[in-house]
């Protein structure tokens, strides 16, 4: 069973249809998947089951990539081709199967949801995501055996949905500190290459016997691999809270400019804090424009709420401060 499955560029729309994958994976029998992705989501597949191989899709001009990819698929047979990205690739290419991801599906939806219904399913398949062997082993230095560990995600691809570095402080320090829910635990602090500033900021305010470094030291796929081994993530709106949830560890999101009825982390152990004022509000401003702004917009979501938020969160789900299980 030769499947296509073209999903997204980036990193949090990635994580989000590999619910959809794991459901080809678990109900398609003799699958061998070919996955195109963005170059930096390639990682988050390196141990998905049923592999035949990543392509690595980096965009060019005149949508040169899409004419790049068709050559190098075109002369297969392909059983069930699954398109998340609308092209025209996909419907260039000899299948058995064909859905894709067009105007029919409602974008209003949680982005699980959307890929759900590329498919027609009747239920909604929650994101997975699968560590290699060698992706295990490296998560297994980056994040030492020791106790629970608090992961947190201070920065974001965006500077206005980036909550401030000193208030990530604070709710560590009240989680982590002396009565907090997670009293003694270390602490991960992720980020991605080019967000070392912010990522610093907070991990050089712990007491150095509990600061754990991932700040760009890992591909998204180690990263994930790192996150299962976390006791709880706590973190901006972003690709690595989405990994957080995937892996299956209890996640909080904080969110400000951005929409949390598409984007909140998907799963039952999953929760979010928000800005009181919503997306549209927050960028209803004049001299708004979202390229050149240099400023958080999230600084209406208080510490004390979100402290508050979180231990209700924790509370509610029962999780305990313990070393979380790898087998998922």
């Amino acid at each position: 069973m030769n499947i296509l499955f073209i999903t997204s560029s980036r990193i949090g729309d990635a994580v989000l249809s590999t619910g959809l994958l794991d459901h080809i994976i678990r109900t398609e029998r003799d699958a061998v998947i070919t996955v195109v992705c963005g170059p930096l989501a390639a990682s988050l597949f390196e141990g998905m089951p049923c592999q035949r191989r990543v392509i690595p899709l980096e965009k060019k001009d005149h949508n040169l990539h899409w004419a790049e990819l068709w050559l190098n698929i075109v002369l297969e047979k392909w059983d069930i081709v699954v398109d998340l990205r609308d092209s025209m690739v996909s419907r260039l290419v000899l299948t058995g199967r064909r859905y894709v991801f067009s105007s029919h599906i409602d974008k209003k939806r949680h982005k699980v949801e959307q890929c759900a219904d590329v498919m027609g399913l009747d239920f909604t398949p929650p994101p997975r995501l699968w560590s290699s062997l060698e992706q295990r082993r490296r998560a297994e230095v980056l994040v030492p055996d020791g106790g629970p560990v608090l992961a947190v995600g201070p920065a974001a691809n965006w500077i206005g949905k980036t909550w401030p570095a000193e208030r990530f402080v604070e709710v560590i320090n009240s989680v982590t500190g002396a009565g907090g829910f997670m009293s003694g635990a270390r602490v991960a602090v992720f980020a991605a290459s080019g967000e070392e500033d912010t990522a610093r900021k907070v991990l050089s305010a712990l007491p150095a016997e509990r600061q754990i470094d991932i700040i760009a030291r890992a591909d998204p796929g180690t990263a994930a691999a790192a996150l299962r081994r976390c006791a709880l993530y706590i973190g901006n709106d972003s690709g690595l809270m989405h990994c957080a949830a995937a892996v299956g560890i209890p996640t909080f999101g904080l969110f400000g400019p951005s929409y949390p009825a598409i984007y909140k982390p998907w799963g039952k152990l999953s929760g979010y804090v928000s800005t009181p004022e919503t997306f549209d509000e927050l960028i209803d401003f004049k001299g708004y424009d979202a390229k050149t702004l240099d400023r958080s917009l999230m600084l209406s979501l208080k510490t004390d709420v979100v402290i508050a938020a979180l231990k209700k969160f924790w509370d509610e789900h029962n999780i305990t401060a313990r070393v979380p299980s790898l087998d998922r």
